[in-house]
């Protein structure tokens, strides 16, 4: 008889509210229990993703490696919200980002540390893994 068949549900972990827990970037989340944000790189063309993909739109290649986010990123935008999507009333108010890393950008949370007075666009960031309740896991971004 075969084994039965148990679903891989782990990216159910990842953010305030999850709307998957499947994916075919599972790992995504063992690497933010490491502290680490991880996107993934073709290792066909050198297309880099975040976040992560699990198959390249640019030459159809699924072949693809983990790729840390590390280093300083540029804030190029950001907006604080006031109000939110069902899930997030408890955030409320918080503010988002988009950060250029050179080969590629990344969206995520501003530390709520950060005063939003002293945010400014072109400032350096990096981002940070952030244990939630519930045994759930964020990305955030603090003063570099």
């Amino acid at each position: 008889m075969g084994k039965e068949k148990v679903e891989d549900t782990r990216f159910s972990r990842f953010g305030v509210v999850s709307f998957t827990a499947l994916t075919k970037v599972n790992d995504f989340v063992d690497y933010l229990e490491q502290g680490k944000l991880m996107g993934t790189r073709c290792k066909v063309c050198g297309k880099v993703f975040f976040p992560p993909r699990a198959d390249c739109y640019s030459c159809l290649s699924s072949d693809m490696e983990w790729s840390e986010v590390k280093g300083k990123g540029k804030l190029l935008s950001f907006t604080k919200l006031s109000y939110a999507p069902v899930g997030f009333e408890g955030e409320l108010p918080y503010t988002l980002g988009l950060w250029d890393f050179g080969d590629y950008k990344v969206f995520g949370w501003v530390s709520k540390e950060i005063p939003e007075e002293e945010l400014e666009v072109g400032m350096e960031m990096v981002p940070r893994v952030v244990k939630l309740s519930d045994d759930r896991l964020l990305y955030e971004f603090v003063k570099a």
